[in-house]
């Protein structure tokens, strides 16, 4: 039985317990593509505003790559030694694919046919006369949501990761050619961990929950 086999089993609060951001990766251990898609599959369950999916992603897993990308993250070194960095894209023209997302809802039995149709006009509209700043607040919203997810599938499967916002965006989107359209939401690395990493501790649900009444 494999690592991931094993893993499958665990229960979603020893997922949540056991991640860590591990910034020390065995520069040897290797996620086969497969197992790469698999993951993804996973983390694009996430929700998103209207179901419109505004990420996008770029798998970096050649070590030339890594290496270009590497002073770009200022010279963080789980850039060059994870098995891949994952950068996560908002697609600011995301509502172009809004007609494919509920056609294929309407072949899959979720909706009717008059029903797509009115989502598909009403969402497109909407979501092509946003203003910038309105959608960019969407997209970093739902790019959270589905960065969340990846990182624990990636727990669930024996990976560690860690999330980073260290590098310069500028410099990242012309050294790999993304166009204006995308906004860069976070870099991602995952791999298997060469060090744990550190144990950290939360605030107490009693220090930041109120029931009814927010007065902290």
């Amino acid at each position: 039985m494999t690592t991931t086999q094993v893993l499958s089993n665990a229960t979603f609060s020893e997922v949540v317990n056991g991640r860590r951001s591990v910034r020390n990766y065995d520069p040897t251990f290797k996620i086969s593509k497969e197992d790469m898609t698999e993951l993804l599959t996973e983390a694009l369950r996430a929700p998103s505003s209207s179901n419109v999916q505004p990420w996008r992603f770029l798998v970096i897993d050649s070590q030339e790559l890594k290496d270009k990308l590497l002073p770009i993250a200022y010279n963080q070194q789980q850039v060059a030694e994870a098995s891949a960095v994952i950068a996560v894209l908002g697609d600011l023209e995301s509502y172009k694919l809004v007609e494919t997302i509920y056609n294929r809802a309407h072949e899959a039995g979720y909706m009717p046919e008059a029903t797509k149709d009115a989502f598909i006009s009403r969402t497109t509209q909407m979501y092509s006369s946003l203003p910038p700043d309105v959608a960019r607040k969407i997209i970093y919203t739902d790019g959270g949501l589905v960065s969340m997810q990846l990182m624990l599938s990636a727990k669930a499967r024996g990976y560690d990761t860690v999330p980073m916002g260290g590098y310069d965006a500028e410099k990242f989107l012309e050294a790999f050619g993304i166009g204006e359209r995308y906004i860069p939401i976070m870099l991602i690395a995952i791999g298997k961990a060469a060090k744990e990493g550190h144990p950290s501790v939360r605030l107490t649900v009693d220090e930041v929950v109120r029931w009814n009444d927010f007065t902290l």
